[in-house]
């Protein structure tokens, strides 16, 4: 009897250790389960702050690189507007060129052409100045006279204009002197007769009055 009671003792004995040996190994599996849990999840976290990080760096270098880029553009649009004024201030430029020469050209034309006509209008002036007081009422020197004025009203509406130079003081410029006399009554340097009439094309001398000059 009682070596069956310590057989049972030892038996009880080795179930306890192996119990015991059995929870001592699951806790140490389960121990390392968590710490490799653990360390899975850190790696986890690292990766992921890794490709946060990257993510970030990327961004910041495509913003750059954008930002870089808007610059550049920028600066060749500036380029393609001065480029453009520059060439809008040329364009202006020549058409004003052009205008004016065009305005010359056609006054220096119609200059040569009045000059032409000038002696007409002398001698439609010498003919009607020639007429006496008794022909003045004839039909023809009617006819003559209402001529030579339609004549002066398109010369005045083209801008020929005649000199009023008697009276004035001489001026090289718009008179031509063949003539000096000396003239208590008049002024020195002063205009007193005028030969030959003469005319303003717009601002221009058409043609010098041919003047006698006093003093």
């Amino acid at each position: 009897m009682e070596e069956n009671k310590v057989n049972l003792e030892e038996n009880e004995n080795k179930e306890t250790v192996a119990t015991d040996a059995e929870e001592t190994v699951e806790e140490v599996v389960t121990e390392e389960a968590q710490e490799g849990e653990e360390t899975s999840e850190e790696a986890t976290d690292t990766e992921k702050e890794k490709k946060e990080g990257l993510f970030k760096k990327r961004k910041k270098v495509d913003v750059k690189a954008l930002e870089a880029e808007l610059e550049k553009k920028e600066a060749e649009v500036a380029e393609l507007k001065d480029r453009y004024q520059r060439l809008m201030a040329e364009f202006e430029n020549a058409r004003k060129r052009t205008a004016k020469e065009t305005t010359r050209m056609f006054d220096m034309g119609a200059k040569d052409v009045l000059e032409k006509l000038l002696p007409v209008v002398d001698n439609f002036e010498r003919g009607l100045s020639a007429v006496s007081e008794e022909e003045k009422d004839n039909a023809f020197v009617q006819g003559i006279d209402a001529i030579y004025k339609q004549l002066m009203t398109v010369f005045g509406e083209i801008g020929v204009s005649p000199m009023d130079a008697v009276g004035k003081e001489f001026n090289a410029d718009f008179h031509n002197a063949v003539m000096h006399v000396e003239d208590e009554e008049l002024g020195e340097n002063i205009v007193a007769e005028e030969f030959q009439k003469g005319y303003m094309y717009k601002d221009q001398v058409l043609r010098h009055s041919m003047v006698k000059v006093a003093n």
